[in-house]
């Protein structure tokens, strides 16, 4: 059913005794983490390559925390080729978007 994340590894890391704080959790990964992702594209534009660098540094746990390894593969990829990541950056631009609507169906079963 999901192509990116783990429920399993979502219910490992939060737990599954406190719905609440699991549903703030997943929430504050969609609105900051995620969020940060979608608008690196004027820092490639500016060539801003430290600011880029920090934000996927920042992101790469809760890819963690949510199961999508695969994601955090490329931003590791692109951390350690910054200036060459672009085409990278647009490959994690569709998997952003696979990653929000598949933990916006997490949030919708619990």
């Amino acid at each position: 059913m999901y192509q990116l994340i783990s429920p399993q590894t979502i219910i490992q890391y939060f737990g599954d005794d406190d719905e609440e704080m699991l549903r703030e959790m997943i929430q504050i990964i969609i609105d900051t983490n995620l969020n940060d992702l979608k608008k690196l594209q004027p820092l490639y534009d500016k060539g801003e390559f430290l600011l880029i660098k920090k934000k996927c540094h920042k992101a790469k746990p809760s890819m963690s925390y949510v199961g999508a390894m695969k994601t955090r593969k490329l931003l590791e990829e692109i951390e350690s080729d910054l200036e060459n990541s672009h085409d990278t950056y647009k490959e994690l631009l569709r998997q952003i978007d696979i990653i929000e609507n598949e933990l916006k169906v997490f949030l919708k079963g619990i």
